[in-house]
């Protein structure tokens, strides 16, 4: 015979199991099973009194409140940074340990991030979901699609200090920066030579893969960075293509 808790919340049918009807997932207490529900209702119960913007679990409102706070809970024990998040935490912790958990099946290049891996693929296999509104050209990533919208505002909002110059975007911003600084903060794991960007050092790290992701849609032949694709492209169509160096777009 079944007996059921009085207590309300953590109600348990014991010996009986809880099932969603929209996806079959099945659960020991009844409020669970409630709390599972809102991703099928898209109900969000839980708002945030300083922005508005609601969810469906608390616990991710109290995530989200860690914006407005400035609170930073998780602390990484090796240099002392801290992050809002538990994920980004873990995230950064790869830094330190050198792990490289998401592996492409293509070329067999490692990343640290489950995003990295994506955007890598995206060499592979051509998508480029992102889309200009003003002249619907496309790209492989967010960060491309807003820096080449810029182009057709002509806004430069973030200005260097020490000379003056001024940038459409705060990452162009801290780029130049590091000519100011000196700083490399990218470093290669085989040979110890380090970078300004991240972009760099991954070209640079197909010396060491024999990594070429970059091919030729006439002849095959590839290449391990774009800029000598482009070069070699001019044999197939005789014009001359000049690649920028801030979008990594090229033109006639």
């Amino acid at each position: 015979m079944k007996t059921l808790c009085r207590d309300e919340v953590n109600c348990t049918t014991h010996g009986t199991m809880h099932h969603c009807s929209d996806c079959l997932k099945s659960f020991t207490k009844i409020a669970v099973l409630k709390r599972h529900q809102r991703i099928h209702t898209g109900e969000k119960l839980n708002h945030c009194d300083q922005c508005e913007k609601s969810f469906t679990h608390q616990s991710s409102l109290k995530r989200h409140q860690h914006i407005h706070t400035g609170e930073k809970p998780y602390q990484c024990e090796q240099c002392g940074k801290s992050f809002t998040h538990q994920r980004h935490l873990l995230r950064h912790e790869h830094i330190h340990t050198g792990e490289k958990p998401y592996h492409c099946k293509q070329c067999g290049i490692s990343f640290t991030q489950q995003g990295h891996l994506r955007l890598h693929q995206r060499i592979h296999t051509g998508e480029k979901p992102y889309h200009c509104e003003h002249c619907g050209k496309s790209f492989n990533r967010q960060s491309s699609v807003k820096r080449h919208q810029d182009i057709h505002t002509g806004e430069k909002p973030y200005h260097c200090k020490q000379c003056g110059k001024s940038f459409t975007q705060q990452g162009h911003l801290r780029l130049h920066q590091r000519i100011h600084t000196g700083e490399k903060p990218y470093h290669c794991e085989q040979c110890g030579k380090s970078f300004t960007q991240q972009s760099t050092l991954e070209s640079h790290q197909r010396i060491h893969t024999g990594e070429k992701p970059y091919h030729c849609k006439q002849c095959g032949k590839s290449f391990s960075a774009q800029s000598p694709l482009l070069s070699h492209k001019q044999s197939h169509t005789g014009q001359k293509l000049y690649l920028c160096g801030k979008c990594g777009r090229s033109y006639v």
